[in-house]
């Protein structure tokens, strides 16, 4: 868990600030070693407004396949690591600071999220903006 929290820090995923009146807060959950937000406590239209991302269908994936085999192509992969953290969000979300990581001197402040967290109804969409907007950068697309 401390190296998911260095890697949260790193990507400055929130910045910690006194909750505003009014608000309500998502609660985080610890899962294995995330750090994931509970998005079944989101409000649409409050809390988020878009979660539509593509999927690719699995017919796709075969008829890419049989091409790379037919054509005696290579194939390469990717993974992101944390790849959903790195989403702006658009939307004001606030959440408390995970347990076992309250930061001294700031122990009533909460995190206002400026990057995506895993859990939140809006992470993959938010993910998918950035890799689409730097695939059109580089004229991938």
């Amino acid at each position: 868990m401390d190296e998911e929290m260095q890697s949260l820090k790193k990507n400055q995923t929130w910045e910690l600030v006194p909750l505003p009146r009014g608000v309500k807060l998502v609660e985080p959950s610890k899962f294995k070693a995330r750090l994931v937000a509970k998005g079944f406590s989101q409000k649409e239209g409050i809390d988020y407004h878009e979660v539509f991302s593509p999927v690719v269908k699995h017919k796709t994936i075969r008829v890419l396949l049989a091409m790379v085999s037919a054509l005696d192509m290579e194939l390469e992969k990717l993974d992101m690591k944390t790849a959903f953290l790195h989403g702006n969000l658009e939307e004001q979300i606030y959440m408390s600071q995970p347990d076992g990581f309250l930061e001294v001197g700031k122990e009533n402040h909460v995190c206002l999220l400026k990057k995506s967290l895993y859990g939140l109804k809006q992470s993959l969409r938010q993910w998918y903006k950035r890799f689409d907007a730097f695939m059109i950068s580089y004229n991938f697309v």
